[in-house]
């Protein structure tokens, strides 16, 4: 008697769960139109980001370690001394490898230490970059630079009022064409900024040469797409 109690509520509940648990109903297709929308803007970068290396070869790691760190930590010291903030030193990699004849046999070994200097005074940066170059000495490298503007926030809100901007004139023009009018706004989804501009390749300095450097102007652009509904 007491599993024919228990056993009537769960057959009423199955049932229950049977009469509204049906196939899932898809939502009815909406009248839509989605695009895509750029925008641009220009700044005047105010921070060069140098990539430097110190590369140094011998017959035995500990040599080779013992140079390349020399010359890393004269470059270090040379930045830091004339202005450079310790918070914008990082070391980016470190490096050794084995050099070996054509019969497989090590040779000697390469130690690389790169570091990456932001360099806040567009003024002095090619005098920057010369005097590291210089204390580094033949183990010096300049791997490439690249500019940025650092508070950009205001210039990327304009990017993206551009981009919407450009976005709601093409489906304007779709919607037009269509013979339809643009209702609300459905979704919109933002593409991520990917900024950077090209370095320069690696060279070599003589002690008594600056390196011009010319910040220009840098472009910052966002995306975005976004879905209006067609009114009738």
């Amino acid at each position: 008697m007491l599993i024919s109690r228990v056993a009537a509520p769960v057959a009423a509940l199955t049932t229950l769960f049977a009469l509204t648990a049906g196939p899932a109903v898809a939502a009815p297709a909406r009248d839509s139109v989605t695009v895509t929308g750029t925008g641009a803007v220009y700044g005047e970068p105010d921070i060069l980001v140098a990539d430097f290396a110190a590369e140094a070869a011998a017959p035995t790691v500990g040599e080779a370690l013992e140079r390349a760190s020399a010359a890393a930590t004269r470059m270090r010291d040379t930045l830091v001394g004339s202005g450079t903030a310790p918070a914008d030193l990082q070391t980016s990699h470190a490096d050794i490898g084995a050099q070996r004849d054509d019969k497989g046999k090590i040779t000697g070994y390469t130690v690389t230490q790169g570091l990456t200097a932001k360099i806040r005074d567009p003024k002095k940066a090619g005098t920057l970059l010369t005097a590291a170059v210089t204390a580094g000495g033949d183990a010096a490298r300049l791997n490439g630079v690249s500019w940025a503007i650092d508070d950009d926030t205001a210039l990327l809100a304009e990017a993206r009022r551009k981009a919407f901007a450009d976005a709601e004139g093409k489906a304007e023009l779709y919607a037009g064409a269509a013979g339809r009018k643009l209702g609300r706004v459905v979704r919109v989804s933002d593409v991520p900024f990917d900024g950077g501009e090209p370095g320069v390749p690696d060279r070599k300095f003589a002690a008594d040469a600056a390196m011009p450097v010319e910040p220009g102007r840098q472009q910052l652009t966002a995306t975005v797409t976004v879905e209006w509904i067609l009114l009738p």
